[in-house]
């Protein structure tokens, strides 16, 4: 799979596992010089193994590590990948640090990632910046008010962005997987990935994490003039959506 000629560099974030190391694997396979960012060297020993992967060990919410790790880098694409979800739950069960980590990781370091890097392409005339959101983001899932929050808010940016960049040959892709079966939402089922698979993952199909990894090569392989600006990828068994209408005085169940 061919690049536009001048991507020479990308930067992946959350590569050490699953989606993010197959974004890694498939774009230095393809002869890109890849940064892959994880919060430790330790967990991107497989990645960094890899021809072409630098490892960086950047804790992402953590502005001044952000600003030290990407110093004096040029990044053609960037590539929002990490995170997380905590719990699953109604946001009155939730604490109040957690609201502030799910935003951090998911909404505020990848719009800090885009500040930092988006200079060096407008200067450079070149550059992509893809971002995985969420289904959540876009359709109503139970006890996700503040991850959906987040990546609702993230498709925003992306679509502001647009906007503000065109001519500027800066590509800004989002894509919208639903359910793929990663450990993903293993802190939200304790830690019990048996639970979290028969849960989630043995009913219906979940998309895979190479899926979500080709969706990225599909969106840069497009000749410069073209942006697929948002990629909605679902499991064909999945469809969101419907409707509850709850009867006053019964307790509800998600």
């Amino acid at each position: 799979m061919s690049f536009p000629k001048t991507y020479r560099t990308a930067l992946v974030t959350g590569a050490s596992r699953g989606i993010g190391a197959g974004i890694t694997r498939n774009l230095a396979e393809a002869g890109l010089t890849v940064y892959a960012l994880a919060r430790s060297e330790a967990a991107l020993e497989t990645v960094a193994a890899l021809p072409g992967v630098r490892p960086l060990a950047c804790d992402i919410t953590r502005p001044e590590q952000m600003v030290e790790a990407l110093d004096g880098l040029e990044i053609d694409v960037l590539v929002n990948n990490a995170g997380a979800v905590g719990s699953v739950k109604p946001l009155s069960e939730q604490a109040l640090s957690e609201t502030a980590e799910t935003i951090a990781l998911n909404l505020t370091a990848p719009l800090q990632l885009m500040q930092l890097l988006l200079p060096g392409m407008i200067a450079r005339q070149r550059g992509h910046v893809i971002s995985l959101s969420s289904s959540a983001g876009h359709a109503v899932f139970p006890g996700t008010t503040v991850y959906a929050a987040a990546k609702a808010a993230l498709s925003r940016a992306h679509e502001v962005l647009r906007y503000d960049m065109a001519g500027k040959n800066i590509r800004f892709t989002e894509i919208v997987p639903g359910r793929v079966a990663t450990e993903f939402y293993l802190q939200a089922f304790g830690g019990d990935a048996d639970k979290l698979n028969e849960t989630l993952y043995s009913k219906q199909r979940a998309l895979r994490p190479e899926d979500v990894a080709e969706a990225v090569m599909m969106a840069l392989s497009m000749g410069e003039h073209a942006d697929i600006a948002r990629l909605d990828l679902s499991p064909t068994d999945q469809a969101p959506g419907g409707h509850v209408f709850p009867v006053p005085g019964e307790a509800q169940h998600s």
